[in-house]
């Protein structure tokens, strides 16, 4: 049996089940006893729960309403982009142009992700002045890691830098990508010069050729194009040609037009307008799927399992390819910095500085600053298992991060929910908690200083000597900005056979096996905080300049949380 772990999880009030929203035709007086209910104890075995549970160190705080905010009720804004691997800051206008991906020299090995890194092929100089000897290309993507090269694809690079604008150049195996526009001005060159029916024209313009995804996605939108251009020159979209674009005014008002039937449309046009003709060929971007895999048999054979691809390596590539020959380097994939704000009153919770090298937060708001910190330690000599039926006494130690004092006043039910009901009891439910000032600052306050250190020793001396048996309604130990109280807790038993005045009422109704995660003893604990804090004043509402006095307003917060303690012993 592996040890156990105290945890504390903290409840966020945004999965609230009073902000539930009730079916039409049911009582309300009923559903809101039910809510009501439903919001005096909290069960963390429930499934909603889940969702609801954070650590303290996941959570914000937010000024202006005063409630936590976890993960889930906060907006996030993104700040900047940026490369992780060369740490270029990317406008956000290149961002969805390039894939969300870095346009500079930054590639991942395709078959093991490490970085790659440029080496020229040629032979380095040997003799002297051998060191201040520079290299030219051809150059190649090679992988320090699991030595893969982009030679074995049969990509080479001229320059050892833009190496993205180079790549999308290039197919695998070194010929060069050739787009529409491109094919179209080497057809209307060739057409010009006579010499239409030649070798090379059959080549460059083969209809009946395989594409890829880019090309065949350049060759359709540059056939649809002209298309629109040919059959529709002044129908109810207009004219597409010159320096009218779908993202001009006139478009877009003959475009709602279609959409409203008003008078944007040109009705003359549009009676005008003509048949559209599909794709005919692969010049028009028409790619006609092979239903043979003949030849991916073959290659299969030959080449065996080790040279397909795996999962992980397929999906990081965008034209799904099937063997290792077929692989591409894969760009870095960007990252960002966010900024995250409060959905109820948009204040901003946490924002990072825009610098990408720069790891500090402008604004931070994070709730261990604002909320107590409870740990949990047992009082006497920690054990591997508790044993059922056997009173056991934790120590809670509540740490306030505040600058002001904080009464505290914790609540817990009498049996924890669920199938098997172990009773609780707090000893002192009610305390307060010194400021977190400075340290000096305890040493000039002498009467309280004097009281808190009695106690302190009071307990230690107690402890030593044996008689360590805690109080109750009395506070085991204080500190300066903390203060430890003593939870008493008697483990229920896990068997089901059970006699039947021990059972709760919902092990009468359900007698099934032991679940995964119910032999751990978790208690919901309510708390409530209270402190007054100086008052937020308005602009020109201050006071006058005699009067010094500080105007203090009295805040509280009110919160659920989980104490996870140990596992009961399956006796």
């Amino acid at each position: 049996m592996t040890s156990f772990t105290p945890y504390t999880y903290f409840q966020c009030p945004c999965t609230d089940t009073s902000t539930s929203s009730r079916i039409f035709g049911t009582d309300s007086t009923g559903s809101e006893e039910e809510n009501d209910e439903d919001d005096k104890t909290f069960d963390p075995r429930a499934p909603r729960a889940a969702y609801s549970l954070h650590p303290l160190e996941h959570l914000l705080y937010c000024e202006d309403c005063h409630q936590i905010r976890c993960p889930r009720c906060v907006l996030d804004e993104i700040v900047t982009w940026y490369c992780p691997n060369c740490l270029f800051e990317v406008p956000s206008s290149s961002v969805k142009s390039e894939g969300n991906r870095c346009a500079r020299s930054c590639f991942q090995c395709p078959i093991c992700t490490a970085t790659l890194s440029v080496s020229s092929l040629e032979v380095p100089p040997t003799g002297l002045g051998a060191e201040y000897a520079t290299q030219s290309g051809p150059y190649v993507l090679n992988c320090t890691y699991c030595q893969w090269t982009s030679k074995e694809i049969g990509i080479q690079l001229e320059k050892p830098n833009s190496v993205f604008a180079q790549l999308a150049k290039i197919k695998n195996g070194g010929d060069p990508y050739i787009t529409a526009k491109e094919r179209r001005r080497e057809g209307s060159r060739q057409l010009t010069e006579g010499r239409r029916g030649s070798a090379d024209t059959e080549n460059i313009l083969d209809p009946n050729e395989t594409l890829d995804a880019e090309s065949q996605f350049s060759n359709l939108k540059a056939f649809y194009q002209s298309q629109l251009a040919d059959t529709s020159p002044g129908g109810a979209l207009g004219s597409f040609s010159g320096d009218y674009g779908y993202g001009s005014p006139g478009a877009l008002s003959r475009i709602m037009g279609l959409y409203t039937g008003s008078s944007f449309a040109d009705k003359k046009s549009k009676n005008k307008m003509g048949n559209m003709r599909e794709a005919s060929d692969a010049l028009e971007g028409l790619q006609i799927s092979s239903t043979s895999a003949e030849g991916t048999i073959t290659k299969l054979r030959t080449e065996g399992w080790e040279g397909t691809v795996s999962t992980s390596q397929r999906a990081e590539q965008n034209h799904g390819p099937r063997f290792l020959d077929e692989l591409r380097p894969v760009p870095h994939l960007l990252r960002t910095k966010r900024s995250k704000r409060c959905k109820t009153c948009r204040h901003i919770l946490s924002k990072p500085e825009s610098k990408v090298s720069n790891t500090r937060f402008r604004i931070r708001l994070v709730a261990p600053n604002y909320i107590p910190s409870i740990t949990i330690q047992p009082l006497q000599p920690p054990l591997s298992l508790l044993a059922p039926m056997k009173p056991v006494q934790f120590v809670l130690t509540f740490k306030n991060p505040l600058f002001e004092n904080v009464r505290v006043s914790i609540a817990t039910p009498a049996s924890t929910p669920g199938r098997f009901a172990s009773k609780v009891t707090v000893l002192c439910p009610q305390f307060e908690v010194g400021a977190n000032t400075d340290v000096w600052d305890e040493a000039l306050q002498s009467s309280s200083t004097q009281s808190s250190s009695r106690e302190k020793r009071r307990t230690k001396e107690e402890a030593s000597s044996g008689q360590n048996q805690a109080e109750a309604g009395k506070v085991w130990e204080r500190g300066r900005n903390w203060v430890s109280v003593v939870l008493e807790v008697v483990p229920a038993s896990l068997r089901t056979d059970g006699p039947e005045f021990m059972k709760s009422e919902e092990m009468k109704k359900d007698k099934g096996p032991l679940r995964e995660g119910e032999d751990v003893l978790e208690i919901p604990v309510f708390v409530r905080i209270e402190w007054e804090a100086e008052a937020a004043q308005e602009e020109g509402g201050g006071l006058g300049k005699g009067d010094k006095t500080e105007l203090k307003e009295k805040r509280e917060l009110a919160y659920w949380c989980v104490l996870g303690m140990g596992r009961i012993a399956q006796v």
